[in-house]
């Protein structure tokens, strides 16, 4: 990685419904895997930054977070309307800064430090103002499609409720996980529209925006397998536990 400046927001505030069937109330991220909360074992692979350069944001049940996570600094998002509006949020501790910025998820606790790494030396050394971390996996996942052009260049992104039938078959996904120019990525946040069926703000559209701005976007594709789970349920906990600890 070179040592052009660097700091990174982790969205941490879900609440996690669908893993609170077991009668638990935590925040996601601080629900545990091999011994650890969620959000620890994303901020260990991370740990080439200092803690000084983390803006987690967070939201249900924050205090628990923030008592965990000493030496770090927090945004809240008070709503949870989406990626976007959690990015959006952040931007409140991120005032000035004008680097290169690292979004990731708190609930992907499986993706490795050289993935990270491999993303942002992608980002560095091409001067894109955009690079997604985009993965094929032999695990069946509802996520977003990477939709290229003919030339294979970034052209967009489609989820996968909104994905048509060939696009399924599309075994690029997108992980969630991207390197943005600050400045670029605050300049297009306003222009997000909720205009969906969950009425959201997606950080998804972020790329496209800045692409038609005529700004170079890069995707950054590797096989990620297993590294591509984020936790969403009591079942994807246990997997994700069974992993970390082999």
């Amino acid at each position: 990685m070179n040592n052009k400046k660097l700091k990174a927001v982790v969205l941490a505030a879900g609440k996690g419904t669908r893993l609170q069937t077991e009668g638990i109330s935590l925040p996601k991220v601080m629900r545990e895997a091999a011994g650890k909360p969620l959000l620890a074992h994303v901020l260990k692979a991370l740990d080439f930054i200092s803690p000084e350069d983390f803006v987690i944001v967070v939201g249900y049940k924050k205090e628990r977070v923030i008592e965990a996570f000493k030496g770090y600094t927090f945004a809240e998002q008070r709503e949870q309307l989406g990626t976007g509006h959690a990015v959006m949020a952040a931007f409140t501790a991120l005032q000035d800064y004008d680097g290169a910025l690292l979004i990731c998820c708190g609930d992907m606790p499986l993706l490795k430090r050289e993935t990270y790494l491999a993303l942002i030396d992608t980002h560095m050394s091409s001067n894109n103002v955009c690079t997604i971390l985009s993965g094929t996996s032999d695990i069946d996942l509802p996520y977003g499609r990477i939709l290229r052009g003919d030339d294979g260049s970034f052209c967009g992104m489609v989820e996968d409720k909104d994905a048509t039938p060939e696009q399924k078959n599309i075994r690029e996904l997108n992980s969630g996980v991207y390197v943005f120019d600050a400045q670029q990525l605050r300049d297009v946040l306003s222009e997000l529209g909720n205009d969906n069926a969950q009425g959201e703000y997606y950080l998804t559209d972020a790329p496209l925006l800045l692409m038609r701005r005529g700004l170079p976007i890069g995707i950054c594709k590797r096989e990620l397998g297993s590294e591509l789970i984020g936790v969403n349920t009591p079942e994807q906990l246990r997997q994700t536990e069974e992993l970390l600890l082999k």
